[in-house]
């Protein structure tokens, strides 16, 4: 018998009803997840609301990631692990993982890409063909992890041509790989297997490292009262002038680093060696500048490596500082998040040496990039037009 139709329409209104009713409760428990912070704050209505979440249907768990997009710290830890709970639920039952759902969401470049990469690793699990399929699309990504997949992927098909001979379909597929390669240990194994294909790569131009600076120096830090001083650099960066510094007057001297086409080694690509610049260099400040040109105002990470106390102030403001001394330098030590404003920025570092004598305590050095979020090198405008010419 033919079901009247406007029950037909009354039904369809109601299961609507039903799934809106069921979303919004979805929303409000997320949103009492969300405010959950540090010290306590908000715990007490979060904790119930991650229980009910752990038990969501497979159809929302694309909602719980979508609120990884802008949920602070702990409340992302919160929901990750409500995400897991109701994703291992669905994988084990009878509906099964949303795959086209978080397929789509992980394709969405605007998401989270933390969040994009646990849509990715749930999807490897319910599809053994995910990877394949999703990974060699993932080279330029703005997730560091879907992109560091992407690379190691290339490197490893690299390197099985070049083991069977084919060197000019492993040099291609090298290059590929490099143009998605922001890592420093990815880019050293690339720049080694280059050069020894005879195809060496310029690693300073690669991770955009800035190589021209002003340094001025030596200003006082002994017994460690250097950090904290505010010398007149820190209150205003005026090239020409001179100042009184711990052994007599200082002024500002222009630095660049000298071409090296064929270093490989990432950690001593664009670094500045102090110690060989300014005497004496225990229990001494130094402070670099320059300005880089940026084409828009944007968010950026300012990545340093150094074996010293350091601060960093762009356009006038601190951005960040370590106080610590000689535990090692490495490529990309240190990332700060930051602003550039559009056209010219004043960047200004402020480099500590200490006064300890021990052979492995002499070094006093730096190494400076400025990077997209995805961890891809900026270069200032006036250096992509000098590098042009």
């Amino acid at each position: 018998m033919l079901m009247p139709r406007a029950v037909l329409l009354t039904g369809c209104l109601c299961v609507s009803l039903l799934t809106c009713a069921a979303a919004d409760e979805v929303d409000d428990l997320i949103e009492r997840v969300k405010s959950v912070e540090r010290l306590g704050a908000g715990h007490a209505a979060a904790v119930p609301a991650l229980d009910e979440l752990e038990q969501s249907a497979p159809e929302d768990l694309v909602r719980i990631l979508a609120a990884l997009d802008d949920a602070n710290p702990l409340a992302a830890n919160w929901l990750r692990g409500a995400f897991e709970s109701a994703a291992a639920r669905a994988l084990h039952g009878d509906a099964g993982l949303p795959q086209s759902d978080l397929e789509a969401f992980l394709a969405d470049e605007s998401h989270e890409p933390r969040a994009r990469r646990l849509a990715y690793e749930w999807l490897a699990k319910a599809d053994p063909t995910a990877p394949d399929r999703i990974i060699p699309t993932m080279l330029d990504d703005p997730s560091a992890e879907m992109r560091r997949d992407a690379v190691a992927r290339l490197i490893e098909q690299a390197g099985q041509a070049e083991s069977e001979g084919h060197t000019d379909d492993a040099r291609t597929l090298y290059e590929q790989a490099l143009t998605g390669a922001t890592d420093g240990d990815q880019v050293e194994v690339l720049a080694q297997a280059l050069a020894k294909l005879e195809q060496p790569i310029d690693l300073v131009r690669h991770f955009a490292l800035i190589t021209d600076w002003y340094v001025i120096g030596p200003f006082d830090n002994h017994e460690g009262v250097g950090y904290a001083a505010v010398y007149p650099p820190e209150q205003q960066v005026d090239l020409s002038a001179e100042y009184e510094g711990n052994i007599g007057p200082v002024k500002w001297e222009p630095l660049a680093a000298e071409a090296q086409p064929d270093v490989t080694d990432v950690d001593e690509v664009g670094k500045f060696d102090l110690a060989k610049l300014t005497a004496p260099h225990k229990g001494a400040v130094s402070y670099a500048t320059t300005e880089f040109v940026s084409d828009s105002a944007r968010p950026v990470e300012f990545r340093i490596a150094t074996p010293n106390a350091w601060k960093l102030w762009v356009n006038g403001k601190q951005v960040f500082g370590q106080e610590e001394y000689h535990r090692g330098m490495m490529f990309d030590q240190y990332s700060a998040r930051g602003e550039l404003k559009q056209g010219k920025n004043r960047i200004l570092l402020k480099i500590c040496q200490n006064e300890q004598e021990q052979d492995w305590a002499q070094e006093w050095a730096f190494q400076f990039r400025i990077c997209d979020l995805a961890g891809k090198g900026l270069q200032s405008i006036d250096a992509r037009t000098a590098a042009a010419k």
